[in-house]
């Protein structure tokens, strides 16, 4: 593979032996395998494909045991369900070193109305928007909004609670939907409503360790399901990483703006945020705005920034749990691109139950890693895998250049099939035609 795998610093004192990933989807199976690079990692519940032993040798195990029954050095949470939970506030509570917030913290993601008050206090620019519980209020607002509008679920809705749309009808009848209950249940019994904002997105993942940040190397994802960002919103159907048009000077832009008043904020009520705040922003004509907060690693992003972390991502990641981030992330100039291989019928009513063929020949490619979300075990060839959700496979590829990276993860597409399997032809395609940028080296500070 051209450019090379990352170089790990080895040290006999290392203090993380063990990491416990707590999830099931591919960005877990993404998180295991880097983390696995210097430590040994167990993944619950994790998935099938969720196994093996890396490289450098250590183990990648999936196990049905509940994380507190689990001794580890390091808790990696992935979902942001358990987060919102308190998860992280009673493994702490036990003594454990965990990677994510406590459940004040992730309100954040918990519920948009909170997140949205959070921005208005730091000062952080987002999009006009206002929270309701009542249809009259809310429909009052939206016909006061021009097109586009947006209509989000308040509660955690698995990235499918939020439209877009130039219809105002559909834009309507989505509030009634979402407010009886009818749509999303409890989690949309509350809705935020919000200007349609125009510009290229851009995600930005940030560690905190409470008080210092450090921004990771930027990624872009693709939400609608299908080409040409046409179709429904989805969790993501694809990723790529670093994005040509964000360079060192925005990412430190970003940062400055966005996110250190947040955590700001946060500490001024108290709220000690040990993890990663990922901030979907847009970069409109009047400036970059945040869409949304989320309270863990992003789903795909992560399975493009990962694989390109050079160093050990169990000792960075130890230092935030700890509060004590030092270490400069640095990356590997080799491009990532991840593209999702999703069942018939996603997102409202996904297929499952196929066997999945071509597994061990599309892992066989260079470059190319099958990271693992939506599969269970069956009875059928490629090790009886079978598909068990709605997006299914993130087939992940390193090149060169970034057309080089989305050739072969394109491979990998090719060489896996399943009956109904639906899947973007347009991740990094418009990316991969632009001059590349110069590597990110953005160094820890501390919030203001």
């Amino acid at each position: 593979m051209t450019g090379g795998a990352p170089s790990v610093p080895t040290s006999a004192a290392r203090l993380i032996r063990t990491v416990c990933v707590v999830g099931s989807g591919g960005r877990e199976h993404a998180l295991a395998v880097v983390l696995a690079r210097t430590a040994d990692v167990v993944v619950t519940p994790g998935n099938p494909g969720i196994t093996g032993r890396s490289v450098e040798g250590h183990t990648i195990t999936s196990v049905a045991t509940p994380v507190e029954q689990i001794e580890a050095d390091l808790y990696v949470i992935g979902p942001e369900v358990p987060l919102v939970d308190g998860l992280a506030d009673r493994l702490r509570a036990d003594g454990r070193l965990v990677f994510g917030p406590g459940a004040d913290g992730a309100q954040l993601e918990g519920s948009k109305a909170f997140m949205k008050e959070m921005l208005a206090e730091a000062g952080i620019p987002t999009a006009q928007f206002g929270a309701f519980e009542e249809v009259g209020p809310a429909l009052e607002f939206l016909r006061s909004l021009e097109a586009p509008w947006v209509v989000k679920t308040d509660g955690l809705a698995a990235g499918k609670g939020v439209l877009v749309t130039d219809s105002l009808a559909e834009a309507e009848a989505d509030v009634m939907a979402k407010l009886s209950g009818d749509a999303f249940g409890s989690a949309g019994r509350r809705v935020v409503i919000e200007e349609g904002l125009t510009g290229p997105e851009c995600s930005l993942l940030v560690l905190c360790d409470g008080q210092r940040l450090a921004a990771l190397a930027p990624a872009q994802d693709f939400k609608r399901r299908d080409d040409d960002d046409l179709g429904p919103n989805t969790g993501g159907m694809g990723a790529f990483s670093p994005v040509p048009s964000v360079d060192d000077a925005l990412v430190e832009s970003l940062v400055a703006e966005a996110v250190a008043p947040l955590v700001v904020a946060l500490r001024a009520r108290g709220i000690d945020y040990r993890g990663v705040l990922y901030a979907g922003l847009m970069l409109t004509p009047s400036g970059p705005k945040v869409l949304e907060f989320n309270v863990r690693f992003g789903d795909p992003e992560t399975q493009v920034v990962l694989p390109r972390y050079d160093g050990d991502l169990c000792a960075l990641l130890a230092e935030v749990a700890a509060g004590a981030l030092v270490t400069t992330p640095r990356f590997i100039p080799d491009p990532a691109v991840c593209v999702v291989l999703a069942s018939e019928g996603y997102p409202e009513a996904p297929r499952t139950g196929d066997p999945i063929r071509g597994l061990d020949e599309a892992g066989a490619l260079p470059g190319v890693t099958v990271l693992h979300a939506g599969t269970a075990r069956g009875d059928e060839d490629d090790d009886g895998i079978i598909t068990s959700g709605g997006r299914v496979l993130g087939v992940t590829a390193l090149g060169g250049t970034l057309a080089e990276a989305r050739t072969r993860a394109y491979a990998g597409v090719a060489a896996i099939d399943w009956p109904g399997m639906q899947h973007r032809t347009d991740i990094a395609r418009d990316a991969a035609a632009e001059p590349s940028t110069p590597l990110l080296h953005v160094k820890a500070e501390a919030a203001p």
